[in-house]
């Protein structure tokens, strides 16, 4: 029976618990902020992140883990000749999966990177499903199959609480910053095809919240669905006020709400929420 073994980056957001129970690799990408470098999920938590990028008068800058860090994990995972399967957050926002596949073009052990188009929660889902799999001795090529399959089950959205971290991140003008702020107004996104598409502009926390719901019921019908969660930068009272409007409706759903990985909140900033399902 072949085996496979399951390696990932820290932008998964997939429990510590998970992660032993699977015995899954995870790859920490790289955190620089006020002229510190931490590694995602090891040196520095969400929160004190959180805290330290309100406190920098500069937007944090955040790099992906090196070829070497990546060649080094597959030539050890490699040495009792299993196959390993990368899966890593989209590429059209991160270098992490062009570090892996080069790193896997250079080892001799048999390594298949896979680009989820996801990030954050939805992620993991891909990571997850391909332990399962593996746990179950399916091949490798049986699992990239499954988890091809799997892209258009899954949804990711955003919903960012302030325009300043896009502002200094050069993704939006200042001029269409402070409008949006006078306006109050907290754009959501969805993450397609690896890249954010803008699909509403609300002006509440309650516009998000049933934006979101009615999004769920009215793309769910007829379908099973298997995992929903939710993550915040530091907007927990956001994320719970969706997880009960949610469950108002599924009452049989549980909904897991958690902190999102520095790496997304550089970006996002402070107050952002993540919401993601998969259906079957």
């Amino acid at each position: 029976m072949e085996r496979v073994k399951i390696v990932t980056d820290s932008t998964a957001d997939i429990p510590k618990v998970v992660i032993e129970e699977f015995e899954i690799t995870v790859v920490p990408l790289n955190i620089h902020i006020n002229n510190e470098t931490y590694l995602d999920g090891i040196d520095i938590t969400p929160m004190e992140f959180i805290e330290k990028m309100r406190d920098s008068k500069e937007l944090p800058k955040t790099s992906q883990p090196s070829v070497g860090k990546f060649t080094e994990i597959y030539e050890q995972l490699g040495k009792d000749e299993c196959d390993i399967i990368s899966i890593h957050m989209t590429s059209g926002m991160s270098g992490t999966f062009n570090s892996a596949k080069t790193a896997a073009d250079m080892v001799n052990a048999k390594v298949y990177v896979f680009d989820t188009q996801f990030m954050s929660m939805a992620e993991g889902y891909f990571v997850v499903e391909a332990a399962r799999l593996a746990r179950e001795g399916k091949t490798a090529l049986e699992i990239i199959d499954f988890l091809e399959k799997m892209r258009n089950k899954v949804k990711l959205f955003v919903v960012v609480d302030t325009l300043d971290n896009l502002v200094k991140g050069g993704r939006i003008g200042k001029g269409k910053a402070f409008i949006s702020s006078i306006l109050n107004i907290k754009p959501i996104a969805m993450l397609e095809n690896g890249v954010y598409s803008p699909v509403a502009k609300v002006r509440s926390y309650g516009q998000i919240v049933k934006y979101l719901t009615n999004f769920l019921v009215e793309d769910t019908e007829g379908k099973q669905i298997k995992r929903v969660n939710i993550c915040h930068a530091d907007s927990l009272h956001l994320a719970k006020k969706l997880k009960d409007s949610i469950q108002n409706v599924f009452n049989q759903i549980d909904v897991e709400i958690g902190e999102t990985s520095p790496i997304i909140s550089t970006h996002t900033g402070p107050g952002a929420i993540g919401f993601f399902y998969y259906t079957e």
